[in-house]
């Protein structure tokens, strides 16, 4: 029988022939992530130690990441005495595969993960984070789960009671314009799906645009597919997976590739054509609430934000620098940048993109996801308006539920930032 990318996964992790959507399964783990909440899963795994008298050992700590990004710098005691907790617990269990703000080794989760080539073609990845299906880009069947179904995976290498998704073939054609990006490609989808579109579901991108992106771009589609509900975001992996698993991330074992059968079968097959795509803005408070840039234009803006695991990677900084370079951020403004790891950091410094941002006034900070979700670092103040590269616009989702979120892609954030409103980059700023 014909199987798609996620029901090919599925199957070589039961060790199944083949499986069908419904079948509820039990998949092995190639790689389990957690941030800060792992100090939740290890009151759960230590609960689940306790009760069924198993060994006080994880599965397998070659295969298990834990990254401080949440909050860093630690913002209280409380989040200080967690990470210590975590931290003892990487040293007793023998994890290697742990980060934190260290130079250049740490950053966001889903930056680190694939810049270190912990994620390959094929796997599964589960994360205590909803944005793990970001690791979709490089073809892994990678989800959100929580603390308890977490713990249970870090004692057995499973996860368990997984019913298999049924497959939504997104077909991506056309050559984007200039200054229209992946991110503008993402809302506009979500736009046309709906926050609920793909509830259950697995995304599988397809299509000569699809096929065109970067592993950059591809992690921007994969991050946001579950902004529609979606379960995963899936590209089927090829030669830019493996050149960015070479040369990015030093992977130097096989890399074996894997793609759905050419008959396969999908619940629902959605087409795009991206040759005539205006930049998008997701308006308040839906992430699908989504318009061309032009008819939110002339907003009044008070912080912009440029970064998050969404659009924090080398090329996005660089974007924004280049609409600023020799220009100046609005004095009604203020501007954070938050590269998505501490590696992207370095070489945004490097390449003087960092200087080019701090000297139009934009703040610098340091990598990580506090200002995104609103706790730690950038909080709004009652009325404003924040226009920003992140994924979530929910009423409260960056600290203040009285403020206003608006979502866009570096270009528009960064030409924004010159005028103090919502502008189309394309016009200038």
């Amino acid at each position: 029988m014909a199987a798609t990318l996620a029901e090919k996964i599925l199957a070589r992790a039961s060790g199944r022939e083949r499986v069908k959507p419904g079948d509820v399964l039990e998949p092995a783990v190639d790689l389990a992530m957690s941030h800060e909440n792992g100090a939740l899963v290890i009151n759960q795994f230590s609960e689940i130690v306790k009760d069924t008298g198993l060994e006080p050992r994880v599965w397998d700590p070659s295969k298990i990441a834990i990254i401080f990004d949440h909050r860093v710098p630690a913002e209280s005691s409380k989040t200080a005495n967690n990470q210590r907790k975590i931290r003892e617990f990487v040293v007793a269990q023998g994890i290697t595969k742990f980060h934190e703000i260290r130079g250049d080794e740490g950053g966001i989760c889903h930056q680190i993960l694939p810049e270190n080539g912990y994620v390959r073609p094929g796997a599964v990845v589960v994360g205590t984070d909803s944005h793990t299906t970001t690791h979709g880009a490089l073809g892994a069947l990678a989800w959100g789960i929580g603390a308890t179904e977490m713990a249970a995976v870090w004692a057995l290498g499973r996860v368990l009671n997984v019913e298999t998704p049924p497959t939504i073939k997104v077909v991506i054609e056309g050559k984007l314009p200039e200054l229209v990006t992946p991110k503008d490609i993402i809302l506009y989808l979500i736009g046309k799906l709906t926050a609920q579109g793909a509830n259950f579901r697995v995304m599988e991108f397809h299509g000569s645009a699809a096929r065109a992106m970067t592993i950059s771009g591809r992690l921007v589609l994969s991050n946001m597919s579950v902004e529609a509900g979606a379960t995963s975001g899936l590209f089927v992996p090829d030669e830019e997976t493996v050149r960015y698993l070479r040369e990015d991330a030093g992977v130097k074992e096989d890399i074996p590739l894997i793609a759905p059968d050419p008959d396969a079968v999908y619940e629902r097959i959605v087409e795009i054509n991206v040759s005539d795509l205006e930049p998008q803005i997701a308006c308040p408070h839906t992430v699908d609430n989504v318009k061309p840039v032009g008819e939110a234009a002339g907003r009044r803006i008070d912080q912009i934000v440029i970064g998050s695991c969404t659009n924090g990677r080398l090329d996005d900084i660089e974007a924004a620098a280049m609409i600023l370079k020799g220009k100046k951020v609005a004095k009604t403004v203020r501007m954070l940048v938050f590269p998505a790891s501490g590696r992207i950091y370095r070489q945004a410094l490097e390449r003087g993109f960092l200087g080019i941002l701090a000297g139009a006034g934009a703040v610098v900070m340091n990598s990580g996801c506090g200002c995104c979700l609103g706790i730690h670092q950038g909080a709004l103040a009652d009325g404003e308006a924040a226009l920003s590269t992140t994924n979530r616009n929910f009423k409260g989702r960056m600290g203040n539920p009285n403020a206003e979120i608006y979502l866009c892609s570096p270009a528009v954030a960064a030409a924004s930032a010159i005028t103090g409103v919502i502008t189309d980059p394309r016009k200038g700023a």
